[in-house]
């Protein structure tokens, strides 16, 4: 007995047309959706300030618009968190429009999640919720099932525990359907897309691979999912992009850490995951084991920070570094007239010498400001800057004019008992069944690392060459923090690469981490490394604190370094 579950969304503004490709592409029994990130939840929030009764993605409503009557005809149920802060609210919106296009459907939500009265001063406070609540909706028949804030990985779950009747405690079936959560759960990461060894497949392609490797729009993925918990990762016949056992390894070091990746219903173990090549695009998942989830639940914070400007200098041509200098002592005034709390100028240089275009003759000095107060970081401040248009370095110009400061936000993650959180389903029927919560759990910690694979021979040449000519990678954001997964694929690359890419090597390729707490993760099985980086990121995305503010390019730049790698490998 498999149980098809499809993905449409990966984030809130994600293809438009993927629900309706999803729907005709193939069979589906349930079809999910993905709209919230730490960042929406904040831009959630601010929609919810001007208006009461916002705070969902707006977006599904259009899809659904579309889509309802296919999912209907098809009977395929549909499952996403689009309820954002108001879950209520697009439940009830999805009913008008069922309504108002004839389509008799029942429609459920998922609520308890927003903690934000119990954490003052927070735009948006809510818990990660399991799957649980989204099986009662569906064992009780909803066609549609919305939730708010739960875990990525519970819009597969939920479907799951309900469809196979698993309970909590069956630690390694809900395990298997977290990993293939997890791997669904950001749409086409999963089929090609931001994929590290693209131009590779970019040349399959060209050789005449066919359309299955056309990365210009791959295909949305669904995950075949079976009583215990294994899984084949693929697509739709027909579709672009391409399934491999890179994709979803890459898509499975993405925003995880250790061997442990721990949710509300369970801890799945990264470090029992098998993959195989089950015939062209499909990958099977397989031997996942679970543990017991951990004693509290992860609660997402979001709160305005206070307000941030900039201002981009072009520097064009020679002396580069002495213009620079000059607008720093220029601004110096303005600054210290009434300083920001947080000020910083970084050069960054882009420019060429001889360039045959002034575009790449040019390089940029950025002065980032940031202060509660707006008019601290606002236009008089910007407004000095203009105002060295005739009187500073030659060739004087900025990106953009000055503005008054926006406002940015911080995101922090607390934990509370799983008892503090009244995980409610609401059914179709308006009955409200409460979810119970975990009754076992375990405190998370790092299991034991795992043995180092025994080393490649001393012997042989080597040659100075970027990392990426033989590890793939893929980064992104928690919080403030940022992680880095790294796989290749030979087992030969592993001996190497587990010896060689140390965290003091890491440290010394980066050197934007040099003083960062950084911890080095091995996963044997899936032949990767996976480093996570504390404080990078600041307080958050929202608060756009470096030039990359989710770390999603930091892979591709350590892709970019340059080691002494075995001619072997290369």
């Amino acid at each position: 007995m498999t149980l098809r579950i499809g993905n449409a969304s990966g984030f809130y503004g994600d293809r438009f047309d993927a629900l309706r490709e999803m729907l005709t592409g193939g069979e589906l029994d349930v079809l999910t959706g993905d709209y919230l990130a730490e960042l929406t939840m904040l831009i959630l929030g601010r929609d919810r300030l001007k208006d009461p009764g916002a705070g969902y993605a707006r977006t599904f409503l259009r899809q659904l618009e579309d889509c309802l009557g296919l999912a209907q005809e098809r009977g395929v149920r549909i499952v996403t968190n689009a309820g954002g802060l108001n879950p209520a609210g697009l439940a009830d919106a999805v009913r008008q429009l069922a309504d108002r296009l004839g389509i008799p459907v029942r429609v459920a939500h998922v609520e308890g999640d927003d903690l934000t009265a119990a954490h003052p001063g927070s735009l948006a406070a809510h818990a990660y919720l399991g799957g649980f609540g989204i099986a009662a909706c569906l064992r009780a028949g909803a066609d549609i099932v919305v939730t708010g804030r739960v875990t990525d990985a519970a819009l597969v779950t939920g479907p799951a525990a309900a469809h196979f009747g698993w309970e909590p405690g069956e630690y390694d079936r809900l395990a298997g359907a977290v990993v293939a959560g997890h791997v669904l759960e950001c749409g086409t990461q999963a089929t090609g897309g931001n994929y590290a060894f693209f131009a590779d497949a970019g040349a399959a392609a060209g050789a005449g691979a066919g359309a299955g490797r056309d990365l210009r729009r791959p295909g949305f993925p669904l995950a075949e999912l079976h009583e215990d918990g294994s899984c084949v990762i693929t697509k739709h016949p027909g579709t672009g992009g391409f399934v491999d056992v890179g994709t979803v390894t890459a898509q499975l070091l993405y925003e995880t850490g250790g061997a442990r990746y721990a949710g509300p219903d369970v801890t799945a173990r990264l470090d029992s995951v098998r993959l195989s090549q089950d015939g062209p695009d499909r990958v099977r998942i397989e031997g996942v084991r679970g543990e017991a989830p951990p004693p509290t639940l992860k609660v997402g914070r979001n709160r305005l920070g206070g307000f941030r400007n900039e201002v981009v200098f072009v520097l064009t041509g020679l002396d580069i570094e002495a213009k620079a200098a000059l607008v720093r002592e220029q601004m110096a005034d303005a600054l210290a007239k009434s300083p920001p709390s947080g000020t910083t100028w970084e050069l960054i240089r882009t420019d060429r010498p001889d360039a045959a275009t002034e575009e790449t003759a040019s390089a940029l000095l950025r002065l980032v400001v940031r202060d509660r107060d707006q008019e601290t970081v606002g236009r008089a401040l910007t407004g000095a800057a203009v105002e060295l248009a005739l009187a500073s370095y030659p060739g004087f110009h900025v990106l953009a004019p000055p503005g008054k400061g926006a406002p940015y936000g911080v995101f922090e993650d607390v934990y509370v008992p799983h008892g503090d959180v009244p995980h409610v389903a609401v059914l179709h029927d308006g009955r409200r069944i409460p979810v119970p919560p975990a009754q076992d759990t375990l405190v998370l910690q790092d299991p034991p690392a795992p043995p180092l694979p025994e080393p490649l021979p001393a012997a042989g040449p080597t040659r100075r060459a970027p990392l990426g000519l033989v590890a793939g990678a893929r980064s992104g954001d928690k919080g403030g923090n940022a992680n880095v997964g790294l796989w290749v694929r030979s087992d030969e690359a592993w001996r190497w690469l587990a010896h060689t890419l140390t965290v003091d090597t890491f440290r010394r390729l980066l050197p934007e981490t040099a003083e960062l707490p950084v911890t080095r993760h091995l996963l044997p099985h899936l032949r990767a490394l996976n480093f996570t980086v504390e404080g990078i990121l600041g307080e958050g995305a929202a608060a756009q604190h470096r030039f990359d503010p989710q770390a999603k390019a930091l892979g591709e730049w350590l892709r970019s370094r340059h080691l002494d790698i075995p001619e072997a490998l290369l």
